[in-house]
């Protein structure tokens, strides 16, 4: 196993930015709940801890606690915002409660040199989050920075290898933020930078042989990047013993299902079925609305495919599937005090009767690095940079019932905008662009006639790792001619607006 930094999320939003920051560097970070206790922690065998930020104020009836456990680790300990007080707290220190908020740019000056800021400017630009400050730092540390209005803006007790920040070092608002993190990792933790996508790709053949044996295994396939990096990988693993499982679901977009049997089942010799379910997923979607019942309808039904299938196969025992680490941390609570955002099928539709154990092989991947595994594979880039596709696939971009009729509108119409963002290079400039089908009519005018038809929202984003998000500045020529495209070439629309909100507050997909 590679070198490892747990993180501790005390709710913060961009505790996955530490994370990210951390692999980047080319160590390998995972996050952990504030509830997990030092024992838990020392079973992982970290080489390094990051306290991250959050929320809450020390002194608050329900803010998280510190288990002081943690600092008796022997591994050094970064603490991030929150995670500074927390120390502080714990420690013996003393802070100041506030009723208003430091948010914004600050400028940051280095007092006392330590490790933390090898080939750092004595004056540079960081990002303040915070409510509390502290005014005492615990006996053993020393005050290493402030700032115009915090006279401690980072501390360290170098001995016992804790440093600690009050600003956002994971952000790029800070502008020596990365490499204050790589002194931590290489400087302080004295880490060494081994989690590669070629280490990732023997590790997981290996482990996945080892645990499967004989055995069969059914991989759910969709066609995209994430399941065919699972199905590929499983294939150099346990070869014919796995069996992919492509369902037409009724859900997909233009020309899917030959895309994916040309790619996978003639040109990748793996074992392909495609189960036509189309009727079946209907059927059950007729009438809902919510788009969480949506959810969970697709993900049981999916899984009720998979049984089925599997018991038409020799000793099927496992299900694979192409869960991403951003859809662990959206759907399970318990990752520090912060809300869920929305379920995904993948991790949160799973009924507790399945027969089938799960693989998840990318599990720990954010989506950046699953693309550093599709070419590490040598995969064609058709693959590599492929967009995401939500698993409940089309369902949860026709806003209100799914029907065929309303599949249909918004299946050509999201043609239309892969077709153009492709045209003109701007499929590999963004993150994701797709059409979303909204669940009203507008009055229009065509040729002579009054209409009264669909309207069509555009969601064009640009994203690192799907966490955060922000709306694409598109030519307007661009998006002139893709607007122009779906209401003359799409029955039934007469209308295409643009979606400018930024995630958060707003998700990418509307639902």
């Amino acid at each position: 196993m590679p070198n490892k930094v747990i993180i501790i999320d005390y709710g913060s939003q961009v505790t996955q930015l530490i994370a990210r920051r951390i692999r980047e560097a080319g160590v390998y970070s995972e996050i952990h709940a504030c509830t997990v206790t030092a024992d838990e922690v020392r079973a992982m065998q970290p080489q390094a801890l990051v306290l991250s930020g959050g929320p809450a104020s020390v002194g608050g009836a329900d803010a998280p606690k510190l288990d002081k456990g943690l600092l008796e680790l022997g591994i050094p300990v970064l603490g991030i915002c929150y995670g500074m007080q927390l120390l502080t707290d714990t420690l013996g220190g003393r802070l100041a409660q506030s009723h208003t908020r430091e948010y914004g740019p600050a400028m940051l000056q280095i007092t006392s040199q330590t490790p933390l800021w090898k080939n750092v400017p004595e004056t540079t630009k960081v990002w303040m989050s915070h409510g509390d400050r502290v005014l005492d730092v615990p006996a053993g540390f020393r005050v290493t920075a402030r700032t115009d209005t915090l006279d401690v803006a980072a501390m360290a007790n170098e001995e016992r290898g804790i440093y600690a920040v009050q600003f956002h070092p994971e952000v790029h608002h800070s502008v020596d933020g990365t490499r204050m993190l790589e002194n931590f990792l290489f400087e302080i933790a004295h880490l060494t930078p081994d989690w590669t996508m070629s280490s990732f790709v023997e590790r997981v053949v290996e482990e996945t042989r080892a645990k499967v044996g004989d055995k069969h295994v059914i991989c759910a396939l969709s066609g995209g990047i994430d399941s065919t990096v699972v199905a590929v990988l499983l294939n150099k693993a346990i070869g014919r013993n796995l069996h992919c499982i492509f369902v037409n679901n009724g859900l997909l977009r233009a020309h899917e299902v030959e895309e994916v049997q040309s790619l996978l089942g003639d040109n990748l010799d793996i074992n392909l079925t495609v189960v036509d379910a189309r009727k079946r997923f209907l059927d059950k979607l007729q009438g809902v609305e919510d788009p969480e019942k949506k959810r969970k309808i697709i993900g049981h039904t999916f899984i009720e495919i998979f049984d089925e299938e599997a018991k038409k196969l020799p000793q099927v025992d496992y299900l694979a599937q192409g869960t991403l680490y951003p859809d662990v941390i959206e759907s399970v609570s318990s990752k520090g005090p912060s809300a869920v955002i929305k379920s995904h099928h993948n991790v949160g539709g799973l009924p507790e009767t399945m027969k089938l154990q799960l693989i998840e092989p990318l599990r720990e991947l954010f989506k950046d690095e699953v693309r550093k595994v599709a070419k590490e594979l040598g995969l064609p880039d058709s693959i590599v940079w492929r967009q995401p596709f939500p698993g409940p696939g089309l369902a949860i971009r026709v806003l209100g019932e799914v029907t065929e009729d309303r599949l249909s509108i918004l299946r050509a119409a999201d043609s239309i905008v892969q077709e153009e963002l492709k045209a003109s290079g701007w499929y590999r400039k963004v993150w994701q662009g797709f059409a979303v089908l909204l669940p009203l009519k507008t009055v229009g005018v065509m040729g002579d006639d009054r209409t009264y038809e669909h309207v069509i929202a555009l969601r064009v984003v640009d994203s690192v790792d799907a966490m955060t998000a922000d709306w694409s500045r598109l030519p307007h020529d661009l998006v002139a001619k893709i607007s122009g495209r779906i209401i003359n070439e799409v029955s039934g629309v007469n209308r295409v607006v643009y979606d400018v909100s930024s995630k958060p507050p707003s998700t990418i997909e509307w639902e």
